[in-house]
């Protein structure tokens, strides 16, 4: 099973965790805003506050108001509110902040989820009258001044998984299902298989969160031919410190894949190419010996020899009289027919030999270049030839499908987070009924201070003059329109401006006014930000994201981008045409393998593309998600081989050229220089000073040098020549400048 398919399981339960603790922050966000907010007019009855708490078409199960004092129900609505293990009094003290969700067990078998608010109900300014029977009332009732708690039950939302035949569950810290998708029993059971898998992995998942690793994957027995892949993923934010973190959730996904077939076996050609390489390093280290190593050192035996017998012992002075042996070919070779001259010299059998021009011949560097080229040609197929990813197998449909399902993850994604923002923008609108404008302002800051991808929030009467803003300059104000939604404000421009709004609803009818609309501002406003749908697009392993409006152009991306440029690839563009549909239609996603280069198998990517909604207020927009993931980037067999080969390739290259580097510098250079001291020497140069550099046998030849340097000149003083004395030295041969 290639490592690629159970890394993309993973990740699919990271964004399905992610999908769920999305929605139960937003569910106890919202139950927390509804308390703050609600105001009961009129009649301060427990039923009266309740109705106003959870007004009509509210998800929510059930719902009650508790007394903290007494932990007795005031009022209820729906179902039957789970209250076990649920302190009132506790729960209902203000310095606790807000009360984390709790998942517990119903009389109906599945779980409920319990979301928690603090509700402060006004008392009315009148003397109560201690014989009056208003226990039904909370105005009469004592506890009335000290607030009540609202207590919420929710089903338990599955999580949404994408992709044909795979399976979603949430489960506990305790490995108990709370909820599953497909719901469908036959479905489940044959995609669930083993029954220990969702505990196993609950405990996985609660022993992981304390180091850090919040998901994972496990692969299945086989059966049938497939093999399951199940990842799993703990619902926690990063910081851990939202409502659902504290809850031990996690989801799990499974699906059944076709293993892999078998691909070639690569034993062989590592066997060949290790057995190359020690052959080719082999000869090379032998070449070198034999024709560098070898030479120098004989000519650094030669040379001491020779400079011995110019001493003043007599018993070495015999030595002068044997010829110089002279190996090797290049540098070696010169400098040993440069010490036979320097020896028939001081014999007096010649005199200095007359300089020339060395005609260009290979030498010691030229040998070396050789050995690079032999190196080279081994380590450069492996780099660019050997174990190419054939173009039609390069990525296996699940991979491919793994793809497109996270694309529609992510564009679910983006489409929850702006149906949540044009949710509560209709809660505020609704809060900004007849209010004055400091209730006005007051009801923005908050929306603006609750929802940090909302870049401007603004008000417009029903003319379309801006009435009321806070924070930043709308990029572009909208015309007033009907109804509430999403729309794409502007199509051009260096920013694009994405709003959500909702009409205000008239407090009553005005004198004289055909409509209650006629009186009231029109519509507030929200733009939002294109930072927060780039951090919405942006998922780990699903490579470069565009989001794009009809047109097919860039209004938010996870990568560097101009506002409504287009793709980055034509081919990218006819993939996101296949995903549009016929008018009225929100179209299908579509995935493929995708050629960047123009060679086969050259720049293959795995994109994918999907509607952003096929229903809601983001359905009409036309919007796209876009993902392409290199395919080199996946584990696949095929590319960890070719990566491995092209790894060996740059090691080898890399160890021979930093050797043969090494090599020019250490012995390459100073034997050349070392042959040019000792054929100006054999010329007649007398006066330059021989100084060694180096402490190897360069230098000892070069000592060498200089003692035979010293015994020409002196040899010449004793013949009486012209020469009154040798001259101060001119420069250092083989000494810094």
């Amino acid at each position: 099973m290639p490592q690629a398919l159970s890394d993309a399981e993973r990740r699919i339960a990271q964004d399905a965790a992610d999908s769920v603790g999305t929605s139960i922050n937003a569910s106890a966000r919202a139950v927390r805003r509804s308390a703050a907010s609600a105001t009961p007019a009129g009649s301060s009855k427990p039923a009266t506050v309740l109705r106003s708490l959870l007004p009509t078409g509210h998800p929510a199960a059930g719902g009650v108001l508790l007394d903290p004092r007494t932990g007795k129900p005031l009022a209820a609505s729906g179902e039957k509110v789970p209250l076990t293990g649920v302190d009132a009094k506790d729960l209902a003290r203000p310095d606790t902040g807000n009360i984390a969700p709790r998942v517990v067990a119903s009389g109906t078998g599945a779980p409920r989820l319990l979301l928690f608010a603090r509700v402060s109900v006004p008392v009315a300014n009148r003397k109560q009258d201690e014989n009056q029977d208003q226990a039904g009332d909370l105005r009469g009732n004592q506890n009335a001044g000290r607030g009540l708690l609202f207590v919420v039950s929710e089903k338990v939302a599955a999580p949404a998984v994408y992709g044909a035949g795979r399976t979603g569950q949430l489960v506990d810290r305790n490995g108990k299902v709370c909820a599953s998708a497909p719901t469908t029993g036959a479905a489940l059971a044959a995609a669930t298989g083993h029954r220990a898998l969702p505990a196993a992995a609950a405990n996985a998942a609660n022993t992981s969160v304390h180091t850090g690793d919040v998901s994972g994957s496990v692969l299945g027995d086989g059966r049938h031919g497939l093999r399951r892949v199940t990842g799993w993923a703990s619902v926690v934010s990063e910081d851990g410190k939202d409502d659902a973190s504290g809850l031990g959730l996690t989801v799990l996904t499974a699906r059944e894949v076709p293993p892999a077939k078998a691909g070639a076996d690569h034993m062989w050609f590592a066997l060949v190419a290790a057995g190359a390489l020690v052959v080719i390093a082999v000869l090379v280290t032998l070449v070198l010996w034999g024709t560098m190593q070898r030479p120098l050192l004989r000519l650094h035996l030669s040379a001491a020899r020779l400079a011995r017998s110019v001493g003043e012992v007599p018993q070495k002075r015999a030595e002068l009289a044997r010829p110089m042996p002279v190996l090797g070919f290049g540098e070696p070779g010169r400098a040993g027919r440069a010490l036979e001259s320097i020896r028939r010299q001081l014999l007096g059998e010649t005199g200095p030999e007359p300089e020339q021009e060395v005609r260009r011949r290979p030498g010691v560097r030229a040998l070396v270049l050789v050995c690079a080229l032999v190196i080279a040609a081994w380590g450069v197929p492996l780099l660019f030839l050997l174990n190419r990813v054939p173009a039609a197998k390069a990525v296996p449909a699940a991979a491919v499908a793994d793809q497109q399902a996270r694309t529609e993850a992510a564009a679910d994604r983006v489409q929850r987070s702006l149906g949540g923002s044009r949710t509560d923008l209709a809660a505020a609108a609704s809060a900004l009924s007849g209010a004055s404008r400091e209730r006005t302002a007051e009801v923005l800051r908050r929306e603006r201070a609750d929802h940090p991808t909302f870049r401007s929030l603004y008000v417009l009467d029903r003319t379309g003059a801006l009435v009321q803003q806070v924070g930043k300059q709308p990029v572009r104000t909208l015309v007033p329109p009907t109804g509430e939604g999403i729309t794409q404000v502007n199509t051009s421009g260096k920013i694009p401006a994405i709003a959500a709004y909702a009409r205000i609803p008239a407090p009553g009818k005005a004198k004289g006014a055909k409509k209650a609309e006629d009186t009231a501002p029109a519509v507030v406003v929200a733009e939002i930000g294109v930072d927060a749908l780039d951090d919405l697009v942006s998922r780990p392993g699903l490579g470069s994201v565009w989001l794009t409006d009809e047109r097919h152009r860039v209004l938010a991306a996870s990568v560097g981008f101009e506002a409504f440029q287009s793709l980055p690839s034509r081919r990218l563009t006819r993939l996101v045409a296949k995903t549009d549909a016929a008018p009225g239609g929100a179209g299908k996603s579509a995935s493929a393998v995708l050629h960047a280069g123009t060679s086969p198998g050259e720049g293959l990517s795995v994109a994918a593309a999907a509607p952003l909604a096929q229903k809601g207020p983001a359905a009409g927009l036309g919007w796209r998600v876009v993902s392409a993931e290199p395919a080199e980037a996946l584990k696949l067999a095929a590319y960890q081989v070719q990566a491995r080969t092209m790894l060996a390739g740059l090691l080898a290259l890399t160890a021979g050229s930093a050797c043969l580097g090494w090599l020019h510098i250490v012995v390459v250079r100073p034997l050349r220089t070392l042959t040019g001291c000792a054929e100006r020497l054999a010329a007649g140069d007398r006066r330059t000073v021989l100084f060694p550099v180096h402490h190897d046998e360069c230098g000892s030849v070069t000592r060498s040098l200089e003692l035979l340097r010293q015994a020409l000149v002196e040899r010449d003083r004793g013949a009486g020549a012209d020469l009154a004395a040798v001259p101060a030295p001119s420069f250092q041969c083989g000494s810094a400048p």
